[in-house]
């Protein structure tokens, strides 16, 4: 059991460093599409908050779902429908406030992805699935421990 506690710790560490990194630089990427540098700076500080917290989460998850003998598509998987979920639950709760502020940019791809509850939970959705795929990949292999197999043995 104490094997179990070090691979959830381990793992959680590892995947909120993955997240907040991974976070950033969606963060920055999607920033971008505002064409400003104060749009760009939050986006960065609210992908890597957000994708630490994501990562933190699916390095746990993704420990209990692949373990040791789990492969790096297992955690991919876990990943990606967990950072989904995570993403639409925490979307639906954006305030309006927000959504009018990245409105006041007029840039017209972000009124469109801002433009109700629906949008902007599938963006963030979107974004979180990315960055929880990415860390659920990179744990799920990093734990992985391959089975020997006995050449001796005829097959």
């Amino acid at each position: 059991m104490s094997e179990n506690k070090q691979l959830y710790l381990k793992s959680s560490i590892f995947g909120a460093g993955l997240g907040m990194g991974f976070g950033a630089l969606l963060g920055a990427i999607t920033g971008a599409l505002s064409v400003s540098w104060n749009g760009v700076l939050f986006s960065v500080i609210a992908g890597a908050v957000l994708g630490m917290f994501t990562g933190a989460l699916t390095g746990a998850i993704t420990a209990r779902t692949a373990g040791r003998t789990g492969g790096v598509s297992i955690g991919a998987y876990t990943g990606m429908f967990f950072g989904a979920v995570l993403g639409g639950i925490l979307g639906i709760f954006i305030p309006d406030a927000f959504r009018a502020s990245v409105a006041g940019f007029h840039v017209l791809i972000l009124d469109v992805l801002t433009q109700g509850r629906f949008e902007t939970a599938v963006l963030l959705s979107f974004l979180l699935s990315l960055t929880a795929t990415m860390v659920g990949s990179w744990i799920s292999g990093r734990n992985f421990q391959a089975r020997i197999q006995d050449t001796n043995r005829p097959q």
